[in-house]
């Protein structure tokens, strides 16, 4: 049998698309900054330290340039959550209030519903169960809802996290999902049972409470599960495998539910487990995410990063978290992150601590004791190391190695001036220590390089190449491009008084070829569009499931909006001409140059027939070719006289 789907009606797509505002989408998921009258970020999709992620209100879109992605919410959505075009309508359709019109699927349509999709509805099914047998039968109740009540959770925050329970049974899940429709290979590949190859299968999850865990959109993609009795042959906790949905290195547990505390706050607390998290969230710390008990990651910190640079690390006060505390510290550090550390009372953690104290005692307590690292290691090796001149070097060489991990050279300075005025040591001193640390990882950098250099050939070393020198094809494809992109800002604009600048273009390229058949595509659409009577601008193209073009449009539309000219040149009496008031003028002066690049091509071409023909002493072939040399020539030159250049300039 196979899972239900459904079809959304266009009217409904289209109600999701009036009602969606992409800034409002895109802040869901990272820290947007005003440019201008855009917006722009560190890309979402590459690491880098310079943001060439734009947001384009007025038109609806983004545009990456790191990666290359580009479109509106809805593909921005699929984009970054890897979710299918009626996946992405459905989430914004649930976050904008809008009811769906659906009807059922045909049977070869519901085959079509992908492997991820697939993932996606049998863990959410997976679960309503966990969170039906938690409230509704006798054991959750009596096992997993006394567990959560003895914690101290609420009702609210039962709900809000979607916590569950699995009875202790072999084959709950695993029978009611096949009762339901759900096969056994999507339950296999969701990791929600076992197959063993004796042929035995069973609910992975038995007898324990359950923590779904959530990605930025608020789907579940994983269980983290924690047995309530002292069988030695189980462990504490057990977690989903890795899956299509889910790569622990990837994910930090609550950050669903904090992403928008965080963004306000603009800070972030950092523990280690679920109940952590859950605690500290009822008590009104709901900026607060955990690692899962597993060792701090650089893309988790690169999820935190889309939303703060800000990040407090909490660690219980015995020997453990403070071994924990060092080790994650240089991380987050690394990735650019500024870090504060705040390591509870002797026996407390975040979950124990949090529930004691009120959320004004809490908020106070943090304040006053959160450390920033240099502090925390200075205090930590102060007492061990008051006395001991060795190991208060060795002291200093481990905060020094800290500073040296930072990427921003000015946060280096500021922090070794720190340390200089902590420790009273000479600034000097420490620069010069730091020096040798970053000269030597330098060197071991540029080793690395050279070894991976020596493995691989030469010719595939494409990246230490010299940039190709720009061709005439280059050229042209530029001119095209420019082309589409008027078509793209000013396609309602008027050339003269009764020609627009569609029809002038079309009038001007209709039977010239493109280079570049994705631009030539969009050219054929606005022809298209013409002789139908129809007047298209950029939002026409979002609409497509054609990604390659969405990119294409986007990267352009973004392109042309990243720069504009300043008003304070105004307050100066300097008045520049707007592009948008001298369409006609820079439509001419396009038409002319792609005309004189396409010329210069055919001079080009003609000159290598030239060659060949002489070559094979066809005297005749010659004579024709060198007719049609002198009539190109002719053309270049009244062209170029149009354009005020000398002949062969550009």
């Amino acid at each position: 049998m196979q899972v239900q789907s459904l079809m959304i009606s266009p009217d409904s797509i289209e109600d999701v698309r009036n009602r969606m505002d992409i800034v409002d989408v895109i802040s869901d998921f990272i820290t947007l900054k005003r440019s201008g009258q855009n917006y722009k970020a560190l890309s979402p999709f590459n690491s880098e330290k310079t943001p060439s992620f734009y947001v384009v209100p007025s038109k609806g879109i983004f545009k990456d340039f790191s990666s290359g992605k580009g479109g509106d919410a809805i593909t921005f959505v699929m984009e970054h959550e890897g979710m299918s075009y009626i996946e992405a309508i459905r989430y914004l359709a649930k976050k904008y209030g809008v009811e769906l019109k659906e009807t059922v699927q045909t049977q070869l349509e519901q085959e079509a519903v992908s492997s991820r999709d697939s993932l996606y509805i049998v863990m959410n099914y997976a679960k309503e169960q966990f969170k039906t047998q938690l409230l509704e039968s006798e054991e959750g109740k009596s096992i997993g809802l006394s567990y959560f009540r003895e914690r101290g959770f609420h009702d609210r925050t039962i709900e809000k996290f979607e916590l569950g329970y699995t009875q202790n049974e072999w084959r709950t899940l695993y029978d009611a999902a096949l009762k339901a429709g759900y096969s056994e290979e999507v339950l296999e590949k969701a990791g929600l049972i076992v197959k063993k190859e004796e042929g035995k299968t069973y609910d992975r999850f038995r007898g324990r409470v359950i923590f779904p865990v959530h990605n930025l959109a608020g789907k579940v993609i994983a269980f983290g599960a924690r047995i309530l009795t002292n069988q030695k042959d189980q462990p504490k906790y057990i977690n989903s495998p890795e899956t299509e949905i889910y790569h622990k290195s990837e994910v930090l547990y609550g950050i669903y539910q904090a992403k928008n505390a965080i963004r306000k706050e603009d800070f972030c607390f950092l523990v280690e487990g679920y109940t952590d998290v859950i605690s500290l969230h009822q008590a009104g710390i709901e900026n607060a995410v955990a690692s899962s008990g597993t060792a701090l990651t650089e893309d988790q910190i690169k999820l935190i990063k889309r939303f703060t640079e800000n990040v407090t690390v909490l660690f219980d006060g015995d020997a453990a978290g403070i071994r924990a505390a060092l080790r994650g510290i240089d991380l987050i550090l690394k990735g650019g992150l500024n870090v504060r550390v705040l390591l509870l009372p002797d026996g407390e953690d975040p979950d124990s601590f949090s529930r004691k104290h009120s959320t004004t005692e809490l908020t106070d307590f943090f304040k006053k004791q959160a450390k920033d690292f240099i502090s925390f290691k200075i205090d930590l090796y102060a007492s061990e190391a008051a006395q001991d001149p060795v190991k208060k070097a060795e002291a200093i060489r481990e905060i020094i190695t800290s500073i040296s991990v930072i990427p921003d050279p000015i946060k280096r300075s500021v922090y070794i001036q720190e340390t200089s005025n902590l420790l009273k040591i000479q600034e000097t001193v420490l620069l010069t220590e730091l020096n040798k640390i970053l000269i030597a990882e330098r060197r071991k950098n540029q080793q690395e390089k050279l070894n991976v250099e020596k493995q691989e050939p030469f010719t595939d070393r494409q990246d230490i190449l010299p940039p190709a020198k720009l061709d005439s094809n280059g050229i042209v494809e530029i001119l095209e491009r420019e082309v589409i992109r008027m078509l793209l800002v000013y396609s309602n604009s008027k050339v003269e008084e009764d020609v627009d600048l569609v029809s002038y273009f079309i009038n001007e390229f209709e039977d010239l070829e493109f280079s570049n058949k994705l631009l030539e595509k969009i050219f054929n659409i606005y022809l298209e569009a013409k002789e139908k009577g129809l007047q298209l601008n950029s939002d026409y193209f979002f609409a497509s499931e054609n990604n390659e073009l969405k990119n294409l449009v986007a990267e352009i539309v973004v392109a042309n909006d990243r720069y504009h000219i300043s008003p304070n040149w105004k307050n100066y009496n300097i008045l520049i001409d707007e592009e948008k008031d001298n369409v006609p003028a820079t439509a001419h002066h396009n038409v002319l140059f792609r005309k004189y690049r396409y010329v210069q091509k055919l001079i080009e071409e003609n000159i290598i027939k030239i060659k060949e023909a002489e070559a094979r002493q066809d005297l005749s072939e010659v004579d024709q070719l060198l007719m049609v040399q002198i009539q190109l020539k002719n053309f270049d030159s009244e062209i170029a006289k149009q354009l005020g250049i000398t002949s062969g300039k550009y």
